[in-house]
């Protein structure tokens, strides 16, 4: 299993860049920058961890079909593999109606076909090749101007649901998971892709002396996702019971996660949490699952380089300190 840091869209942009080189100097194989609404913007926050590196690859994890049109993904997308000399990732999904509907006001219909269009899209202008296409979401009658470094520029896709799994699994390079992907969702999306489709995923770390300490830091962001995930395969995989999702789901609606129904057994299936031995065994479990690669989310509130060594320490099974 490789190593990969996930730049938090909440931490300043230099701030941001400078953490993209201290998991390059810790040795981490990937940089994933995220666009989650309404952080900062992923593309040029990506080109300038480019340029400030020149080995970690950089990954855009992700972005949506609706507020970016297929040409101008592909773009972006071939201008950053151009920065970074060959170490882009793409990453595309299809977002959800509470941030397109509820905050921007973009009608939120047939999300996995619009993201199936652009896929198809993306990958055929990223082949360098002038792309006529008609389709249900988008026209097209162009071509790049230039030619892609790479026209086999890798596109993985942060889906969840098992239509949207398959979907990766049929035209992608592999599947971004969600946070609170625990291992046993991570072993039953490996069953459903098969072990050619290279899986990542996000991964909350909390390490402490103490492991109740170190539960108790990360607590309110699982209770926080789980009502964003509610009644999923995500959370059904970890053991939860529909009426507990709901329980969840009404917590984050109603702007009081029920942190008091996170328990330590119920995060010990979803992140990597407690003392150094506990996230230690945390990790191999993903790794055993199937999981390719842990993008280990970045705390603002924490200085990077921490978070960096003690992802490190547990993917070698040794010591980790707070």
């Amino acid at each position: 299993m490789k190593l990969a840091f996930s730049v938090s869209g909440h931490r300043p942009s230099r701030s941001a860049v400078a953490a993209a080189i201290a998991a390059e100097q810790a040795g981490f194989d990937e940089v994933w920058v995220t666009e989650d609404y309404v952080e900062r913007g992923a593309f040029a926050l990506a080109g300038a961890i480019a340029q400030a590196t020149s080995t970690i690859r950089v990954g855009i994890g992700v972005v949506n079909p609706w507020t970016r049109h297929p040409v101008v993904l592909a773009m972006e997308f071939a201008t950053l593999d151009e920065l970074s000399g060959g170490r882009a990732i793409a990453g595309l999904g299809a977002s959800n109606e509470r941030w397109m509907t509820g905050q921007l006001g973009i009608p939120f219909e047939r999300p996995l076909s619009r993201l199936a269009e652009s896929v198809t899209l993306v990958r055929a202008l990223l082949s360098g090749e002038p792309v006529r296409h008609e389709g249900d979401a988008y026209t097209v009658d162009s071509g790049l101007s230039f030619r892609p470094l790479r026209p086999d520029l890798p596109i993985v896709l942060g889906v969840k649901g098992p239509r949207a799994i398959e979907l990766a699994a049929r035209t992608a390079d592999g599947v971004l998971l969600s946070f609170l992907a625990g291992p046993e969702y991570v072993r039953l999306v490996r069953a459903s892709v098969g072990p050619d489709v290279r899986l990542a995923g996000y991964i909350g770390l909390s390490v402490d002396a103490s492991g109740a300490e170190a539960r108790d830091r990360i607590r309110p962001l699982v209770a926080r996702f789980l009502g964003i995930h509610g009644d999923h395969l995500i959370t059904r995989s970890a053991g939860l019971s529909p009426s507990s999702c709901d329980e969840f789901r009404a917590g984050l609606v109603a702007g009081t996660p029920r942190v008091d129904l996170v328990s330590d057994e119920l995060m010990g299936r979803l992140v990597a949490a407690g003392t150094p031995a506990d996230v230690a065994a945390a990790f191999g479990r993903f790794a055993d699952a199937g999981l390719d690669v842990a993008v280990v989310r970045d705390d603002p509130d924490v200085e990077p380089e921490q978070t960096l060594r003690q992802a490190a320490d547990a993917m070698a099974g040794g010591p980790v300190g707070s």
